[in-house]
């Protein structure tokens, strides 16, 4: 006689129980859990936010990474497929291919695939960003390269220690800061600025707020680190110390809440939180705290799933389900101040 499913419930329960024990020391101490107050969220819980001009369904973005190589294209255009069904916002990986060569552009292509109204970003090395800006005959390159993808915007990442690393890498001429301000005098679309996994220290991120760009992308130390790519594929291990210095995405916080508090109209730019994102709740939890409008951003963990399209709706469902549970029982604690953002210096 077939066991009722409350019978293979229970039996369930008895075998895995020792394997579900959770010993003090895994508790998630970032969060009061509190399940009293909210009912299960469902299909129609809403997350949805104004970001950067235009309706997300969730505060997900897919960070840039990958174009004009091998199998990008693909993997492209799944992760733009999950973004128009999920209602997400995507950066393109370094679009600088396109800048001398259009054999890859489908690689980048992706507005015909994600749609109009979600927010799709190219982006470009701020190595690049000088080159073309240097050039009097070349700096309509920018506005021509966001066009032409349709695109809503520049992202511009921040890499003078991946560029000092790489053997190939750019040197740069003049900083990223008085690059950026001449970019702003001449560029047509919305600009998002971004570290490529170190982060930004509290005076770069002030200087950035004080900047007519849209948004910054914290990229911080914790998550995929292109310096110490660099080192590793460049086997210099002379200077393997400098791959290891940066902000995390907790102190950045602080930093930019800091800022706000000195001055509220910096609260008018956007934020992407991303480095070290490995769950949902990191990015939920560092939302929670942060006094911007913000959405959690994800690389890797994107891009781990992007092969298999069903494989990858599926990670997402899940990371938006996870979300509305977050919203219905965890209220954040405060992120502890930590004595390396010193606020003072700025």
């Amino acid at each position: 006689m077939p066991l009722l499913k409350q019978e293979t419930r229970k039996l369930d329960h008895i075998e895995l129980a020792l394997a579900a024990q959770t010993p003090h020391a895994e508790v998630d101490h970032r969060f009061y859990y509190e399940p009293l107050f909210s009912s299960h969220p469902s299909a129609n819980s809403d997350l949805s936010l104004s970001f950067l001009g235009k309706k997300l369904n969730a505060p997900l973005w897919v960070s840039s990474m990958t174009g004009g190589v091998g199998p990008a294209r693909h993997l492209n255009q799944n992760l733009a497929r999950v973004c128009r069904e999920f209602g997400l916002g995507m950066g393109l990986g370094s679009c600088r291919v396109l800048l001398t060569d259009q054999t890859y552009f489908n690689d980048f292509n992706l507005r015909p695939i994600l749609g109009y109204e979600l927010p799709l970003y190219a982006n470009l090395g701020i190595a690049q960003v000088e080159e073309l800006l240097a050039e009097q005959n070349k700096h309509h390159q920018l506005n021509d390269l966001v066009s032409k993808l349709e695109a809503d915007g520049l992202i511009v990442h921040i890499n003078p220690l991946q560029e000092w690393f790489q053997p190939e890498g750019d040197r740069f001429k003049q900083s990223p800061l008085e690059t950026l301000t001449k970019l702003c005098e001449i560029f047509k679309h919305k600009i998002i600025v971004k570290e490529v996994g170190q982060g930004l220290g509290p005076k770069s991120l002030k200087a950035l707020l004080d900047l007519p760009i849209a948004a910054i992308e914290l990229a911080a130390f914790g998550g995929t680190n292109f310096s110490k790519l660099e080192q590793l594929r460049g086997r210099n291990a002379s200077m393997k110390a400098l791959s290891t210095v940066g902000h995390t995405a907790s102190e950045m916080v602080l930093s930019l809440n800091s800022l706000v508090e000195a001055k509220p109209e910096y609260r008018q730019k956007n934020i992407i939180i991303s480095g070290g994102i490995e769950s949902m709740l990191d990015g939920y939890f560092l939302r929670e705290n942060l006094k911007f409008t913000s959405v959690i951003g994800q690389a890797k963990n994107f891009l781990t799933h992007a092969e298999n399209y069903d494989e990858l709706k599926k990670f997402t469902a899940g990371q938006i389900d996870g979300l509305k549970v977050a919203k219905a029982f965890l209220v954040a604690k405060p992120i502890a101040p930590q004595n390396s953002c010193d606020q003072e210096s700025l």
